[in-house]
């Protein structure tokens, strides 16, 4: 069963996408569903993209949920390593 939950928001940075090239990330789509690629039943799906480049201008990831809340539990434990004045 899906839920169609689907959380979009906006985002400032850049990702490698395809052949290799760097562009600026606008807008983040994370959702779980059944993935395209990943060999799981069900998916943490993010994708990190910029509409005003086209459809080439993506990343997206499909992970676990056992791998997502590792990945949220890393990015938690590196920014509390961080001062907050770099954080700006």
């Amino acid at each position: 069963m899906c839920t169609y939950t689907t959380v979009k928001d906006v985002v400032d940075g850049s990702a490698k996408g395809p052949n290799g090239s760097w562009f600026h990330v606008t807008d983040v789509t994370v959702y779980f569903d059944h993935p395209v690629h990943a060999m799981a039943e069900h998916t943490m799906n993010i994708d990190f993209a910029n509409p005003a480049k086209g459809p080439s201008a993506r990343v997206a990831l499909e992970l676990t949920a056992e791998s997502a809340r590792t990945l949220i539990a890393a990015l938690q434990d590196a920014l509390a390593a961080v001062p907050v004045e770099m954080q700006v």
